[in-house]
């Protein structure tokens, strides 16, 4: 059986594994039990009483955080000539068409969006089984296939994040920093959680938020009361 570090313990001894803490507690905990040298990832995990095999029961969509995530996002604009320049004036990290394409398909993926235009999906659509299983691969639906792409770009690099249930019925996404304020953390994770709460598919039957766990990179997972926040 694996030895329980000294700091494992601590943190394990802050936390009430019967308890469901409101949000707001949950908040000022993830920071107390985060002990890890670097910044730590704030991340929520919400199991939803859905069929992720139903398509009338699929959840996916965005969510702009007010305090953004905490990370350097690194996006990629796919585009013709055009619309190059606003592109690079949004913020974008790289920009092009074809040259990036076969750099991709040479197994290049070192970016977390790629924003595109629909005049170059047919190029794009090729690209599929690398972008696919990474979560790379650009959707009319996430606002990265569009026209206006300096506002994708503008809204991206803000902390616009897209979640997506697994096939499990759970979202997994990360919401802040664990070097954020407290208050920060819950207006980050509010904002996701009543995003979710909206979108309940109306064939999903039963409870809809069955779980709710905060945690930061390595710490132990904190449940919070999902019941006060539908209400």
């Amino acid at each position: 059986m694996a030895r329980i570090s000294k700091k494992r313990k601590e943190a394990l001894a802050k936390i009430d594994a019967e308890k469901a803490y409101s949000l707001t507690d949950a908040c000022s905990l993830v920071k107390e039990v985060s002990t890890t040298k670097f910044d730590a990832s704030v991340d929520l995990c919400v199991r939803l009483g859905v069929d992720p095999r139903k398509a009338n029961q699929m959840v996916r969509g965005t969510v702009a955080l007010p305090h953004g995530t905490g990370k350097d996002i690194k996006v990629l604009v796919l585009c013709t000539p055009d619309k190059e320049e606003e592109a690079t004036a949004a913020g974008a990290d790289y920009v092009g068409l074809d040259d990036y394409i076969q750099k991709i398909k040479g197994g290049w993926t070192d970016i977390d969006v790629i924003i595109t235009m629909p005049a170059v999906m047919g190029k794009v659509g090729a690209l599929g089984r690398i972008l696919g299983p990474r979560g790379l691969m650009p959707n009319p639906k996430t606002g990265t296939v569009t026209m206006d792409v300096a506002k994708a770009v503008t809204e991206v690099k803000a902390g616009k994040i897209d979640f997506k249930v697994d096939k499990y019925g759970i979202i997994h996404s990360s919401v802040a920093k664990a070097s954020f304020e407290s208050v920060k953390i819950e207006e980050n994770a509010n904002e996701l959680l009543q995003t979710l709460i909206k979108m309940k598919p109306s064939s999903a039957k039963g409870t809809y938020i069955k779980s709710i766990y905060m945690s930061s990179t390595m710490s132990p997972s904190i449940l919070i009361d999902a019941k006060s926040l539908i209400a």
